[in-house]
């Protein structure tokens, strides 16, 4: 099985610079996509044997996430059913036969951390739901994270202690989290692996140089970790401040 995940950062722009040839030629089996920036049918898609689920956010142009599967889902669920955090379309939760498959556009703190708080609020109330559902059966979590876990996964760590996404606070969440019984597939299969990143900020030709954070994430339980087959991170992908992620499953 093999799923991927892009934060697009609009899909109708991402649409003229390639993802439909990218979608096609990954062949995945689900395909989820963050910060659509769109409401569903704001765009000619056309991707033949996939069902569509969509998340979009309230205000016009801001947030969402998407699904395009090629399996009948179970369930699907939109949110958290929370008022102070289902306005921004920002999760999609999927029930397949073997797992929970939940797509994550996780609220970014902010310049001056002016959003922190909340942060805080959002990462406290997924982390409960997250082992709510991972009691019934694992869990698959994929999406932007905002957030870069550790020294590795970002090209300049000191220079970015306090600046969001790599704030102690939005760290030791992402580590909470993980001690609540998740993997972080790639770290998992590639603990070493340095410069390996998934979003590039616009500015000071970063991308070329590789000035990057890794803030996108295949997370797993931990009792799926025997059927990764592989996490995959596609950074010559052009179209987005952020490339796609990859995962396969035996």
């Amino acid at each position: 099985m093999k799923i991927i995940s892009w934060n697009v950062n609009g899909l109708r722009a991402c649409l003229t610079k390639g993802f439909a040839d990218f979608f096609t030629s990954m062949d995945a089996d689900i395909f989820c996509i963050q910060e659509t920036k769109m409401q569903q049918g704001q765009a000619n898609l056309d991707f033949p044997g996939y069902e569509e689920y969509w998340n979009s956010a309230v205000k016009k142009g801001y947030s969402g996430t998407a699904v395009f599967t090629r399996i009948i889902p179970l369930s699907v669920t939109y949110g958290l059913n929370l008022a102070e955090h289902d306005l921004e379309g920002r999760m999609i939760t999927l029930e397949f036969e073997r797992f929970f498959l939940v797509n994550v556009y996780t609220p970014n703190s902010q310049r001056g951390l002016l959003r922190l708080d909340y942060r805080m609020k959002w990462e406290h109330v997924v982390k409960s739901y997250l082992q709510e559902l991972d009691k019934l059966k694992p869990i698959i979590v994929c999406g932007d994270l905002n957030v870069a876990h550790q020294d590795i996964d970002i090209k300049h760590p000191q220079a970015n202690r306090r600046n969001a996404g790599f704030t102690d606070e939005e760290r030791n969440q992402f580590t909470t989290l993980l001690q609540a019984g998740f993997t972080d597939t790639f770290r998992y299969l590639y603990p070493a692996k340095a410069d390996a990143y998934t979003w590039w900020s616009y500015m000071m030709n970063a991308r070329a140089r590789n000035v990057g954070w890794r803030i996108d994430y295949f997370l797993a339980s931990n009792r799926l970790q025997k059927t990764v087959k592989d996490s995959l991170i596609y950074s010559d992908i052009l179209g987005s401040d952020h490339c796609p992620i990859g995962l396969e499953l035996l």
